[in-house]
């Protein structure tokens, strides 16, 4: 029985920039044309090794291909749930999905982040989800705005000091690494 207490789970967003859904092409690419096919290789060559029960690299092999299966499977579904944002706004001087903003804090403090889907969070890179608390107070705000956000550490106020849909000189690095090739 639910807890009548607890609140439930705020409706997720289910947008992605199209830089995000080529980073989720890429690794379902990935996983069905190299990774799959070796894993499967690898499984028929420790099949041929004898008995089955106690071959750690037949067990090990089976495993990962279930493991890669289902990551397929969750891909394939949750690339036809989202909605590709790729479109600016008609006022680029707001804060919508997909932008970059610069916010200063009350102590002169810059914070530079961009506003994506839950894919695609990189909080090395600012990356922040448009279902955050920061992201939320910040939608359909404008350039130069002063605005308060409550955040889990408390309220926090900031001034929106840069508004941009074309990626800034200063988010110049790269997807910090690719969650699916990190288990080779």
């Amino acid at each position: 029985m639910s807890d009548p207490n607890k609140k439930p789970l705020p409706k997720r967003s289910l947008l992605i920039t199209p830089e995000g859904e080529q980073a989720l092409r890429e690794e379902h690419d990935y996983l069905w044309r190299v990774e799959r096919p070796r894993v499967t290789q690898q499984v028929s060559d420790a099949a041929k090794l004898g008995d089955r029960s106690e071959n750690a690299e037949y067990i090990y092999g089976k495993k990962r291909l279930r493991q890669i299966d289902s990551r397929l499977r969750f891909l394939r579904k949750r690339m036809e749930a989202l909605t590709v944002v790729d479109r600016e706004p008609a006022d680029k001087h707001k804060v919508y999905f997909g932008a970059w903003i610069e916010l200063e804090d009350d102590d002169e403090e810059l914070y530079r982040y961009r506003i994506v889907g839950e894919d695609e969070i990189d909080l090395k890179r600012g990356y922040i989800s448009v279902d955050a608390p920061l992201a939320r107070g910040l939608m359909g705000k404008e350039l130069d705005d002063e605005v308060e956000i409550r955040l889990p550490k408390g309220i926090e106020n900031y001034c929106i000091v840069a508004v941009s849909y074309s990626k800034p000189d200063w988010d110049q690095g790269e997807r910090q690494g690719h969650r699916w090739a990190d288990n080779h």
